[in-house]
């Protein structure tokens, strides 16, 4: 047993904790604010790093016994991990929590909330994704605009001048909408029942820190309120579902994905599995986009210049009107203030694997089971690549063209983001549509860009709803907590 354990141990230089709680505190700071505590040691043990010495960390293997947990960046480092899809699997993120607590039935949700894509790998993965992906074909995604901007116009019209809003929480009521709409043919709007608050309970708890360190179905735990939801979210969803199947393809990705059927062996998706991929989709379609947003209006309400360039472009190509699809190809600044500020302020920081074999990883022998971060926040900031890093300059894409690993918003490989142009199309017509009628100027407060799954505002985004008057210097300046160490701002 002892000599098993050696055999496992984690070789990768890393931080030494305490052997009685050390090892579940760093967890929990990791999962708190992973991006000043992954700084913090990559500045002191370089690209590749373990989370702990000698390892005994789990963050989210789903594997007994998880060897450990290590950190990397850079893009070679993501082209070795993205490029060998057998050795680095992708597992559930709620796959160590349901290991846990497998004897329950209250926890049978785990088996696919949140698997979908996350949870198959080599040939399992192959014919899901196939199944997958004519309900992200170009022109199906193409033909979510009209909806994309009915939506939009209708969150538009609620807001008030002079009223200060919570931008991430607009963003996300926002995208949202449009998730549901999309993806059930259905519009759950701010008022939209039970299923709407379900989707944003559920979704809202089950990466806090407070969930992933007391995983305890005890009544007044966070986790015991996040089954109650999981439970009834199940149950709603699977309702959803056969009501779907005595249907017709209607046009949302839920009625495509029933009528998939794998042309060779005939293989149709489970209801498990429809539950699985539905939820991986809501999330990036979701809460992704709506932090890229909310990071944008933050980046542009403190670069006047970007923002007054910016409106000239939508004015010029757009007169005020919803872009259609020919004239989003007609706005090269929108596309680059959007890969700016995602590359920024990455709104997806980490991809992360589990080692499904021992393997050698960037010199370093790891064991089965391993997990391995790859941070593209940091990876988006290699200076031998973008001078001024900190900076938002979308300019500077006129002149670069880094590859997909050295500029990774969507991940890479066989498990690049299936998704990745229907956020873009969604991201620019919220975008564009929102700069054109107002101005949302910042009010000074503390801004703290914190998480794991995706980087979002800790406590929201205030800001003023102004009309569009261009007045862009307004609202410059009062910017406090953590953002101002990852950003620098104009002086």
């Amino acid at each position: 047993m002892i000599a098993n354990t050696i055999e496992r141990k984690i070789t990768v230089p890393g931080p030494r904790v305490s052997p009685l709680f050390g090892h579940i505190t760093q967890v929990l700071n990791f999962v708190g604010d992973s991006i000043k505590l992954s700084s913090q040691l990559f500045e002191k043990y370089g690209s590749v790093v373990a989370l702990a010495e000698g390892g005994g960390t789990n963050v989210y293997s789903p594997y007994p016994n998880c060897p450990g947990t290590v950190l990397a960046k850079g893009a070679d480092i993501i082209r070795e991990v993205t490029s060998q899809h057998d050795i680095y699997h992708k597992c559930p993120l709620t796959g160590h929590i349901y290991r846990k607590r497998n004897n329950s039935t209250r926890t049978q949700p785990f088996r696919h909330f949140l698997v979908g894509l996350f949870g198959v790998n080599g040939a399992d993965h192959r014919q899901h994704r196939q199944l997958l992906m004519p309900a992200f074909h170009k022109s199906r995604i193409e033909a979510y605009r009209d909806e994309m901007v009915v939506i939009t116009e209708s969150e538009l019209e609620k807001l008030q001048v002079g009223e200060v809003i919570d931008t991430l929480e607009l963003m996300r009521r926002l995208t949202m909408r449009i998730a549901t709409k999309t993806l059930f043919g259905m519009d759950f709007s701010e008022n939209g029942g039970r299923f709407a608050t379900l989707l944003k309970e559920v979704f809202g708890k089950f990466a806090s820190p407070e969930v992933l360190g007391l995983p305890f179905d005890i009544p007044g735990f966070p986790y015991h309120k996040l089954l109650n939801g999981m439970v009834e979210l199940d149950s709603t969803m699977r309702g959803i579902i056969q009501q779907k199947r005595n249907g017709i393809d209607k046009g949302d990705v839920l009625s495509m994905l029933i009528q998939a059927r794998d042309a060779e062996t005939g293989v149709t998706l489970t209801d498990d599995e429809l539950l699985g991929h539905l939820g991986v989709i809501y999330a990036a379609g979701h809460d992704t986009s709506a932090n890229a947003l909310t990071w944008t209006l933050f980046l542009l309400s403190q670069h006047p210049q970007v923002a007054a360039d910016l409106l000239d472009e939508l004015d010029g190509v757009l007169h005020g009107v919803a872009p259609s699809i020919e004239q989003l190809q007609q706005l090269p600044l929108l596309e680059r203030v959007i890969k700016e500020s995602m590359r920024v302020l990455s709104p997806v920081p980490w991809n992360g694997r589990v080692i499904s074999q021992d393997t050698t990883f960037s010199g370093y022998d790891l064991p089965k089971g391993t997990e391995v971060f790859v941070s593209i926040y940091h990876t988006n900031r290699a200076p031998e690549i973008y001078s001024e890093p900190e900076r938002f300059i979308p300019q500077r894409w006129e002149q670069i063209q880094p590859s997909i690993y050295e500029y990774n918003p969507f991940s890479a490989g066989s498990r690049v983001c299936i998704g990745a142009g229907f956020a873009m199309m969604e991201i620019k017509i919220i975008l564009a549509m929102l700069l054109m009628r107002y101005r949302l100027e910042f009010l000074p407060q503390q801004v703290n860009a914190k998480g794991l799954i995706v980087l979002c505002a800790e406590n929201g985004l205030s800001m003023r709803v102004c009309e569009q008057d261009r007045e862009f210097n307004r609202g410059l300046g009062g910017v406090s907590g953590n953002v101002r160490q990852m950003v620098k701002f104009p002086d």
